[in-house]
């Protein structure tokens, strides 16, 4: 039952997060209001992560499996992407290396304002 309660949370705000995304005229998925909606609510305390722990870790842990469908959709448009391969290619290494340096960036940041705070 624990595990029904902790599924509906998420999806209800899924839900909202979709509500959002029809009623706002802005270019954002609605997964990300979802998940902004869900991080907020973790943060102000509106919900306890104990209420979605399980499930999100259940979540996390097949998020690989997520994946496939995505991966047959690539390979059955193989006869279109094939003229587009090498762009595409370059702009997928010039972006993971992007993310890659300001993930590194933004994690020594917090990294050098935990260790000053800690130092106060």
């Amino acid at each position: 039952m624990k595990y029904i309660k902790q599924c509906l949370i998420i999806l209800v705000i899924s839900l909202v997060g979709e509500a959002l995304n029809y009623l706002l005229p802005l270019p954002i998925p609605a997964s990300i209001y979802g998940m902004v909606l869900l991080f907020a609510g973790l943060m102000t305390g509106l919900i306890k992560l104990e209420a979605v722990k399980e499930t999100g870790t259940f979540l996390i842990e097949i998020m690989p499996v997520m994946f496939i469908p995505a991966g047959v959709g690539l390979i059955t448009s193989w006869g279109t992407l094939k003229a587009m391969l090498v762009p595409v290619s370059i702009i997928t290494v010039i972006t993971i290396l992007t993310v890659m340096c300001v993930t590194g960036r933004v994690s020594q940041a917090i990294i050098r304002k935990s260790k000053e705070k800690e130092n106060e």
